[in-house]
């Protein structure tokens, strides 16, 4: 250890970091789509859902929960992704606290769809069934 409490990466302030965080997000979303399957297909189902929720007559704050759900299906799979990178960069060997991030990361986007799947039924049940 260097003794360095932060990043030597860090440093940039004002605009020109705005400017560098832009980017990162932007090589950070490229790469989730060039390198998880899961991620492209989340995209998919967001590309339908999110116009779908749009065009729906439904109450403002549902239109609002409708987009969300599947936005953050997206962002969960980003840092469940990032968790496994992170994890495999450390190491390949299977160890139980590698098992534990990613069965964690694995529940936490599980949780994200039954989300989706009940924000998505609860209102359109309760707009086109009920």
């Amino acid at each position: 250890m260097t003794g360095h409490t932060e990043s030597p990466f860090k440093g940039k302030t004002g605009l020109r970091r705005l400017i560098n965080a832009l980017g990162y997000s932007l090589d950070g979303l490229a790469a989730a789509f060039r390198h998880e399957a899961a991620f492209r297909q989340l995209s998919l189902l967001a590309a339908a859902l999110l116009p779908l929720a749009i065009w729906l007559p439904v109450t403002p704050i549902e239109r609002a929960l409708m987009m969300a759900a599947p936005l953050a299906t997206l962002i969960i799979e980003l840092l469940n992704s990032a968790i496994e990178a992170a994890v495999d960069h450390t190491s390949l060997d299977r160890h139980p606290l590698a098992k534990r991030a990613k069965d964690m990361g694995s529940a936490a986007q599980l949780l994200g769809l039954i989300n989706l799947a009940v924000v998505w039924g609860g209102i359109l049940y309760g707009h086109y069934l009920a």
